[in-house]
């Protein structure tokens, strides 16, 4: 086994700092990773100024890290900490050597002093800070009495040092891959740097020494150091957004297009934006109904059907439901698969699909399920609907921002209570603004019939509403559109938004997909290409109906892509 991969089996799952980092990477890494610099820089068409002045920044951070590391290596009690502290500190040095050799290639006098911008001053006097024990409180590392609190503000220090080890890394193997793409790239120094096994090695050599340090710490000390890291995240994607840039840039999308161009939001609802199916909700809503009913003794208000028979009842047309779209899925399938997005097949072949989806809600309207509902028990399950990592803080940022950047939301669900969703939205503050287009209950006061008022409940519906919203928009003012779905159900709208996202993880969805031509990418390597076409100032780098869908891991991809960072 090789060096790094002992230390990677030794920064395991259960170590602080693989927490920390899994706490801070869902959010912050993608914020990182889609900063308009990065994905220039990327794509290969920053500007060498841009760079040049990056490289300035990166410099007078760097001399503070040198020093926050030698501040840690006074605090270390252990000598072996104190080598290890030394040797990172080293390895720092080398790099504003290597700093200094490409500024001089270029032309530039690394002596020449450049001025740190806020956001780098920012990040710097939070580093020293940190390591002059300056910490919640703190008294100063000078004051403290005892080696135990010293090698506390060690473990501070190197606790905040580690996310930019770690995310640097992250960046030099997530956006070194565009180097294979052009062997000529511009920056491929940088890359190289951060992509390469040493640097890993120092990644992994800190975030040991950082584990090391935590042992001894309580609980309430280790909450400190990922309040620590977490900060330290967060000011390296603010380091990131500050960086200047001349040309334009594919994202975030609400500043790459013109501002008098109105920027439309699709987005399902079921399984995109929550983690389990709203359908089975109400079901088990209706169940326990009858049962609360059955225990109070007033049956007469309901079908005096027991509680057990309609649990059975619901199992049964849910299975029904899942063995019969499988079939469904099977028969819309062309015998082969098509070279290029056939979307007129495709949407014959969802008439099949549509026509299907259809029945099933009426079996389930004529099995009497969705019967005697309180309209008060489906609001309280709305609010306690879990939403997908990242989905809050989107939509969130999408009532803030909406009125400022000329954006509409739009939510098209198949979901049988549009109730649901509001109280969904609203119980986590983000219903403002939020245009939902659903079906509904029909109500005797607050007790549902069993009927649904049927508005959206197959692909054709959904993207017939989608075409009349944004027909109705773009008769006001031109618009750009996103759509955002994880099943087939989304398939049509996907493809006719000029940028379909895909989130999830769906086999059938790509398999249809697939079947009729259409292309699924990673969302990261879409962009940098668009980034590349924006720069040959090629027209139509967002296009409907292109065939090529984009895939995301979290919905933090979704809004750093469309809104930019929470300090953007």
């Amino acid at each position: 086994m090789s060096t790094t991969s002992s230390s990677a089996a030794a920064v395991a799952e259960g170590s602080a700092a693989r927490r920390f980092w899994i706490a801070a990477s869902s959010r912050e890494a993608a914020f990182a990773t889609y900063t308009p610099f990065l994905l220039s820089l990327a794509a290969g068409s920053l500007r060498l100024d841009s760079f040049r002045h990056y490289l300035a920044q990166d410099a007078h951070f760097l001399h503070a890290f040198a020093r926050a590391y030698e501040m840690a290596e006074e605090c270390a009690d252990d000598d072996d900490d104190k080598a290890t502290i030394s040797a990172l500190r080293k390895a720092i040095v080398r790099e504003l050597n290597l700093h200094s050799s490409v500024l001089q290639e270029w032309g530039v006098d690394p002596t020449k002093e450049i001025p740190p911008s806020p956001a780098t001053t920012k990040y710097t006097d939070f580093l020293l800070a940190t390591a002059a024990g300056k910490v919640d409180g703190g008294k100063g590392s000078d004051k403290m009495a005892t080696p135990f609190e010293k090698t506390k503000i060690a473990a501070y220090t190197v606790g905040a040092m580690t996310p930019c080890m770690r995310l640097y890394a992250y960046l030099g193997k997530e956006l070194g891959v565009f180097l294979k793409q052009d062997e000529n790239h511009p920056y491929k120094k940088w890359f190289d740097t951060y992509a390469a096994t040493d640097f890993e090695s120092n990644a992994l050599q800190i975030e040991e020494l950082l584990d090391k340090l935590s042992v001894s710490l309580t609980g309430e000390e280790l909450e400190i150091i990922g309040k620590l890291y977490q900060q330290a995240m967060r000011l390296e994607v603010e380091f990131f957004s500050a960086q200047t840039l001349e040309e334009p840039v594919v994202a975030p999308l609400s500043r790459y297009r013109d501002p008098k161009d109105k920027l439309v939001i699709f987005s399902d609802f079921d399984l995109t934006c929550t983690v389990v199916d709203s359908s089975a909700i109400l079901a088990e809503i209706a169940i326990l109904s009858h049962q609360k009913a059955s225990q109070s003794g007033s049956d007469n208000v309901l079908d005096r059907t027991k509680s057990a028979d309609l649990r059975n009842s619901w199992n049964m047309l849910s299975n029904q439901y899942m063995e019969e779209h499988e079939q469904c899925i099977q028969k819309l399938l062309p015998p082969e698969e098509a070279k290029s997005v056939d979307y007129d097949q495709l949407y014959k072949g969802l008439e099949v699909l549509s026509e299907f989806e259809r029945q099933a809600n009426s079996r389930v309207i004529d099995s009497g399920v969705l019967r005697g509902m309180n309209l008060d028990d489906i609001r309280k399950a709305g609010e306690r609907l879990i939403l997908q990592d990242g989905c809050r803080n989107f939509f969130k940022k999408i009532g803030e921002t909406r009125e400022k950047v000329n954006l509409d939301i739009h939510i098209l669900s198949y979901c049988w209570c549009a109730e649901l969703i509001r109280s969904a939205f609203s119980s986590v503050g983000c219903l403002d603004g939020v245009n939902i287009h659903s079906n509904e209950f029909t109500f005797e006061g607050s007790v549902s019939t069993g009927h649904i008022n049927r508005k959206i409940e197959s692909p054709l519906d959904k993207v017939e509403k989608f075409k009349i919203i944004k027909s109705d928009l773009d008769s006001i003012t031109p618009s750009l559109s996103v759509y955002i779905g994880d099943s087939v159900g989304d398939l049509l709208c996907l493809l006719e938004a000029d940028v379909g996202i895909v989130v999830g993880s769906s086999t059938t969805l790509r398999r249809v997909g697939k079947q009729f031509g259409v292309s699924f990418a990673p969302l990261l390597p879409g962009l940098v290409e668009k980034q590349r076409r924006l720069w040959k100032q090629e027209a139509s780098i967002f296009k409907a109906r292109s065939g090529v869908l984009h895939t995301v891991s979290s919905w933090s991809e979704v809004q750093a892509f469309i809104l930019g960072n929470d300090s953007s």
